[in-house]
């Protein structure tokens, strides 16, 4: 019999009453779905919480302990629905990522699920429980509690989905996946399915209905995703592949923003050292995303690229080894503009239609990047609600 995976994020099981509808909900659920595994995040903004009280002590916490420390919010949450269920008399039992063996690989705070042990839950399944499992966690090579970033959670259960060779459903605050976040555009409309591809881009450059590694595990492995509201009626959003997909004359299948990241520029920086700055910078597991440079002059050249924002002080310290303090300027003031679509792969215009609706606005781009089927300009935060409202309505959507 096949096997639910089931996520709930923060929101979702921010107090008891929540938890008790989520916990009634399975209950109901597990009458038509004997083999339900569920996935929580910590409650509400605990994970946030966490952070400023461990920053409350030092800019610079250990990032080993910091991960101990916000593990501990999916523990309580865990057990809290566990309890809940078995208060309602059904059998639940929690599991962490220590009772699992859910083993990740890479640095703390951004670690990779490489593999997860299901014996365990396999044989609770079988004895007719409810399993609960901590979100957003694993154990490395020596033993240490890692986690797997912001979002982290859906990664969790989509991987305990290809084990487990189930379906996976994710249960958040919106109704599905937008064509862009609603919160900005009034009218937008809600998207019975997407494909993974044009999902990873829209996850990867801001959209927050999803995380991108989530996405990225469930093209690999042909796992269905279901996006809906937890305790909705509103018919979520499926993420699948194209062979089961409806084709739609849609060009733009949805535009993302981001205000996480900055920009940093540097001038006059040796040719010969572009290498060794971004080789540093992807030591520290900086993730960089856009990159332009100018031509070199007499063996100098200015690049600019963007990285998170909470990352800029150390990618400022890594610069410095190469240039001079006043040759690196910082750009807190932007926002990640993206426009995605598998219809670009055919159709064109939509570049210079961009470029059009920026220009007619004074938008300024400072940065750009492209691919077959994304434009995403690096624009003035002040400028993206025009720039949402007027793309939306040039593209019909």
């Amino acid at each position: 019999m096949s096997v639910v995976v089931q996520k709930y994020g923060g929101s979702s099981v921010a107090d008891t009453d929540k938890i008790r509808a989520i916990a009634e909900g399975i209950i109901e659920r597990k009458k038509t779905d004997p083999n339900i595994v569920v996935v929580v995040s910590a409650m509400g903004k605990t994970t946030d919480g966490y952070i400023n009280m461990a920053k409350s002590v030092t800019d610079k916490p250990c990032k080993r302990e910091l991960d101990a420390l916000l593990s501990t919010g999916e523990m309580i949450s865990a057990s809290m629905l566990a309890i809940t269920l078995e208060a309602l008399g059904c059998k639940a039992i929690s599991y962490n990522a220590y009772q699992l063996d859910i083993h990740t690989s890479g640095n703390h705070g951004k670690s990779l699920i490489d593999d997860i042990n299901v014996d365990r839950i396999q044989e609770s399944l079988d004895e007719g429980y409810v399993v609960v499992v901590t979100g957003f966690q694993g154990i490395n090579d020596e033993g240490d509690i890692t986690t797997l970033g912001r979002g982290g959670s859906d990664t969790s259960a989509v991987a305990l989905a290809v084990k487990l060779n189930g379906k996976c459903e994710i249960y958040t605050d919106v109704d599905g996946v937008y064509f862009t976040d609603p919160r900005a555009y009034a009218d937008a409309k809600k998207l019975d399915e997407i494909e993974y591809e044009e999902m990873l881009e829209l996850a990867s450059l801001g959209a927050k209905v999803m995380h991108s590694r989530s996405i990225e595990l469930a093209q690999k492995y042909g796992v269905e995703v279901y996006v809906g509201r937890t305790c909705g009626t509103v018919k979520g959003t499926y993420i699948r592949g194209g062979k089961n997909m409806k084709l739609e004359d849609k060009v733009i299948t949805g535009i993302a923003t981001s205000d996480a990241d900055s920009s940093i520029t540097i001038k006059e920086l040796d040719m010969d050292n572009v290498s060794a700055l971004f080789e540093d910078i992807a030591n520290k597991s900086i993730s960089v995303d856009m990159i332009s440079q100018t031509a070199p002059i007499d063996g100098k050249l200015n690049v600019s690229f963007t990285i998170p924002k909470d990352e800029v002080d150390e990618c400022i310290e890594l610069a410095k080894k190469y240039t001079s303090d006043e040759n690196v300027a910082v750009d807190n003031e932007i926002t990640k503009f993206s426009l995605v679509g598998l219809g670009m792969k055919h159709t064109s215009g939509v570049a210079s239609k961009v470029f059009r609706i920026f220009k007619e606005n004074n938008i300024r781009v400072k940065l750009i990047t492209t691919s077959e089927i994304r434009i995403t300009c690096a624009i003035n935060t002040s400028d993206k609600e025009v720039a949402i409202q007027k793309m939306c309505e040039e593209f019909n959507v």
